[in-house]
């Protein structure tokens, strides 16, 4: 089924800055992408991004946050408008991971921030080259980065006895649940799945995990959290 935007959507990896490279009409354009959580640190990166290559003409950008991406800008930094920023803004927009393309599904990328740093290299592009090369760019290391579902989960908590742990970990793996770090406590291990906080899916994983334990163990759900899985 689609993506809910309430319940999941798609994001960069957290604490790290993917880049891609490219010459283009001896132009050399740096794409760097970065986990953010607001605009005041999107803003930050762009800033860092600045200062680090601060020899660059140009350090065009722009951002997507929150789950609907309610919060979007895009700088142009000194090319012809409309040239970079809302190039790249669309090519953040538009990406879609495999499952999506494969399923015609929208994109749902979000809580990134791109900033394409250009040295130029003395050949004009013309508008239509820079809207490629800047779109290009980001869609390039997109290609690449290392993705990540921002789930809003609810939490549902089962305590196993030790010597149970393991097989019903894996049971639960094989039935297709996210599960979290178990918690070994003296008396108990504790189990913990990050289930989409949905009715009829906390209700599917209280019923399934109730069942492969035979009604031995009952899961009890617990807090609402965002939680980031691999991508499915």
């Amino acid at each position: 089924m689609p993506s809910d935007p309430n319940v999941s959507y798609t994001v960069l990896r957290a604490n790290s800055v993917h880049t891609h490279e490219a010459e283009i009409k001896k132009s050399r354009f740096l794409a760097l992408l970065k986990r953010v959580d607001s605009e005041a640190a999107a803003r930050a990166f762009i800033a860092e991004t600045k200062a680090q290559y601060r020899d660059a003409r140009h350090h065009c950008s722009a951002f997507l946050i929150g789950p609907t991406r309610e919060t979007g800008r895009s700088s142009d930094d000194g090319e012809p408008s409309g040239t970079a920023g809302m190039p790249m803004m669309q090519a953040l927009s538009a990406h879609k991971v495999p499952s999506q393309r494969d399923q015609q599904f929208q994109g749902d990328l979000s809580d990134i921030c791109a900033v394409v740093v250009r040295w130029f290299g003395g050949v004009k592009l013309g508008a239509g080259g820079l809207v490629r090369a800047y779109s290009g760019s980001v869609a390039a290391a997109l290609e690449t980065a290392p993705l990540r579902t921002r789930m809003r989960s609810r939490s549902l908590t089962v305590r196993l006895a030790h010597a149970d742990a393991g097989r019903v970990e894996d049971d639960v793996r094989t039935a297709g649940f996210t599960v979290l770090p178990t918690r070994y406590e003296a008396d108990a291990a504790v189990l913990t799945l990050a289930v989409p906080d949905r009715e009829l899916d906390v209700r599917h994983a209280l019923d399934t995990v109730t069942s492969l334990t035979a009604g031995q163990y009952i899961p009890r759900p617990g807090s609402v959290d965002w939680h980031d899985i691999p991508l499915r």
